[in-house]
């Protein structure tokens, strides 16, 4: 019996060290990106539902981009805070912005979807640039980096959303590890030309892909997905590229509690679960081969069975996965993460089995 766990543990080596150096690494490995700027009239897209504070602190940082023909379509969904307010006063106070005042409709209430679909369709601009209301470009040449991107066939881009650090807190360090490692995967698969997310912190496209899928019509009834699951419907190897200068990142506030925590990424996993069926099965192989390489050495060294072989495979992997995280976390400015590496993932996972099985007995909570 002890034979077999260790021939399917070399298996699990063998799968994990296969998506570290044979997918991750494309990234990983991958050359430093320029920034050839060009001249493309941008919309960017920010959406918003209760969001006084942070749209006061950061629509401003939007204005003051350093961007030659630019527009900011601000959607207000149905706010019932102060939004709509700021929002008129920013309209009142920049040229560029273009304001979106969303009523809540019986059919698709609370969707932010169906306020998005507004604000598209109000852009004046054929590019579009999404990010968040609680998110801030980390330079003034945040169009000029994503645009830079486009070119006549690669008309989605995916971007780095990062979150701030927060000195002294593990769960910072969590939620930052588990971002890095999303980005790796989504940047990493896009490169081999099987594109499947992307994060709506940080992301554009064209007008026409919008329109090509019908918009967000295939998944409506899901409240979240405006990023992934559109991301997973529309982006195809031909048409899709990323895009990872530092200038073209975006910051956001993490969560500061688990528990916030833990409800943002229910969502986030039970919207996965609509992705095509390869890209839930390579995620899920994935994952999978993670959770195992953790437990079944357990069994084996329990039992001192081959204890040297099965420390050595231990070791290999965890120095192929540092030496994979350590370069994408360099490209991407993370370089602290890495150095937790070894304890956060092992949290992670664990983290992740608690999410999948509260989402089988209750629904998670989404857009406000």
């Amino acid at each position: 019996m002890l034979i077999l766990i260790l021939y399917f543990f070399i298996f699990i080596i063998v799968v994990q060290i296969s998506y570290y150096l044979g997918v991750f690494g494309k990234f990983a490995f991958a050359k430093a990106q320029k920034i050839t700027p060009k001249k493309i009239p941008i919309s960017v897209i920010v959406c918003a539902k209760n969001e006084e504070e942070n749209v006061t602190n950061f629509i401003p940082l939007l204005a003051e981009q350093n961007y030659p023909d630019f527009e900011i379509v601000l959607i207000d969904d149905a706010s019932s805070d102060a939004t709509l307010d700021i929002f008129e006063g920013f309209e009142k106070q920049y040229p560029n912005v273009r304001l979106v005042k969303v009523e809540n409709n019986e059919a698709f209430w609370g969707n932010k979807k169906y306020a998005l679909t507004l604000g598209i369709k109000a852009a004046k601009k054929e590019h579009l640039l999404f990010t968040d209301a609680d998110c801030y470009p980390t330079s003034k040449e945040w169009i000029t980096a994503m645009s830079s991107q486009f070119t006549m066939q690669k008309t989605i881009v995916l971007g780095y959303g990062k979150y701030e650090k927060i000195p002294n807190s593990f769960l910072n360090k969590i939620i930052r590890f588990e971002t890095l490692l999303t980005a790796i995967q989504y940047f990493s698969w896009a490169k081999i030309g099987h594109p499947y997310m992307g994060v709506g912190r940080n992301l554009a496209y064209k007008k026409e892909e919008f329109f090509n899928v019908n918009g967000f019509i295939e998944h409506m009834q899901i409240r979240s997905g405006d990023d992934d699951l559109f991301i997973n419907q529309a982006a195809k190897a031909k048409n899709t590229t990323i895009a990872y200068t530092p200038e073209s990142f975006t910051l956001s506030k993490p969560k500061t509690t688990y528990k916030d925590w833990l409800i943002q990424k229910r969502r986030h996993i039970a919207t996965a679960n609509y992705y095509k069926p390869l890209d839930k099965l390579q995620l899920g192989a994935f994952y999978c081969s993670q959770l195992l390489f953790i437990l079944l050495p357990i069994i084996l060294l329990a039992f001192q069975f081959q204890w040297i072989l099965v420390l050595s495979l231990i070791t290999l992997r965890y120095l192929v996965a540092w030496i994979v995280v350590g370069f994408s976390a360099g490209k991407l400015k993370e370089h602290d993460i890495k150095f937790w590496f070894p304890i956060v993932e092992i949290v992670l996972i664990f983290t992740q089995i608690n999410i999948f099985i509260t989402n089988i007995f209750s629904k998670p909570v989404h857009w406000k």
